[in-house]
């Protein structure tokens, strides 16, 4: 595959679209999709980008056949992605619960939108939940939460190494403000920031005689015995958690001297560290900490920043009713440090309210 971008170049574009500039320079061969908002103009842009490209395009049924084709895909060697939002997200956790189960490298954008049901078509992070422990199975699965268009193109180009080096489904969680807003981002072929793109290779129809020349594939979703479903649980959770070192990433600043720690996670978090530093500049010794993979979470860094800040409270702030409070409280249990929330499901967090809500506290 020869360079897509050139030189590096500054651009000026939605979210939507920096999904799928991002997903044609990490070498993606089709997306699979069904229309929902706010993901759809990803879909709209990939079959105006995929002609010109030599890329491919097929608007399924339904979100199930989307994760599904998805699925098959990969399983053929193919390096597919898929994109959807809100219910088409809740459709969505049967292929990807079926992805969990058979290690396959399947690639999902998830544009956030406002719920329960089909909620507003707007806004939300109301699909930490979903994303992270969705569908049948454990949540063994990578989720990578973004807080920006940057983050969006350059999670979207590791989300795809990550699927195909360790096999397992990896999910980029953005939202509909980043899905539908412009802002500027530099776009890049992969190979000029030193990222060598892993190359996909069939699961299926390999040559060879089982047995004899290798072993069985085994691509299973569905298992008769409990004893077999065990083993195979196993066996994926210590394979998991043996890569969660190199997968784990997160922010922190200012966590060296603080009385409260700030976390929070995707587009909330950009408020959050602006009002850390008014915060600060104001005489308030406020410390900011994001984890950036939901799943696997930062937990001993977290605990970490809560030993080395000495600080007394934690607020947790996030544009839902306690998603992700819930994964951060199941991560650090056992913390004695105050845990107080900012809850605003559906509704955009500016520094603002997290500078009032930081007064109130203290």
């Amino acid at each position: 595959m020869g360079k897509i971008i050139g030189e590096p170049k500054k651009a000026f574009i939605t979210g939507n679209e920096a999904v799928a500039w991002a997903c044609l320079v990490s070498g993606a061969e089709i997306m699979f999709g069904y229309p929902i908002t706010p993901q759809n103009e990803v879909m709209h842009y990939w079959t105006r980008l995929a002609p010109k490209y030599d890329r491919r395009f097929l608007q399924t049924e339904d979100e199930l056949s989307a994760g599904f084709t998805t699925c098959g895909a990969v399983q053929s060697g193919v390096k597919a992605f898929t994109a959807t939002a809100g219910p088409g997200n809740v459709l969505m956790q049967e292929p990807f619960g079926m992805a969990e189960a058979m290690r396959l490298p399947l690639v999902a954008m998830i544009q956030q939108r406002g719920g329960p049901s089909s909620g507003t078509v707007i806004y939300s992070q109301q699909e930490v939940t979903l994303t992270t422990f969705g569908g049948n199975g454990e949540g063994h699965r990578i989720v990578y939460s973004t807080s920006g268009h940057q983050e969006i193109y350059d999670y979207l180009i590791k989300a795809f190494n990550v699927a195909w080096k360790y096999r397992f489904p990896v999910f980029v969680l953005g939202d509909g403000y980043q899905a539908k807003m412009r802002e500027p981002l530099e776009m890049y072929d992969p190979e000029d920031h030193g990222i060598e793109l892993v190359k996909p290779y069939p699961l299926i129809g390999l040559g060879g005689k089982i047995g004899e020349e290798r072993e069985p594939s085994h691509l299973c979703n569905i298992y008769s015995m409990e004893e077999e479903l065990y083993d195979v649980v196993m066996k994926m959770a210590a394979e998991y958690e043996a890569i969660t070192p190199q997968l784990m990433e997160w922010e922190e600043e200012f966590c060296e001297d603080a009385d409260i720690l700030i976390v929070s996670h995707g587009v909330v978090a950009r408020a959050a560290y602006d009002a850390v530093k008014a915060l600060r500049s104001q005489g308030i010794k406020a410390a900011y900490f994001r984890p950036i993979s939901l799943r696997p979470f930062p937990a001993q860094q977290l605990r970490d920043a809560i030993a080395k800040s000495g600080a007394k409270k934690m607020l947790v702030a996030e544009s839902a009713y306690g998603q992700f409070e819930r994964l951060l409280k199941q991560e650090i249990y056992g913390e004695t440090i105050k845990i107080e929330h900012l809850f605003m499901p559906g509704v955009g967090i500016i520094d603002y309210d997290v500078i009032e809500k930081v007064k109130s506290i203290l």
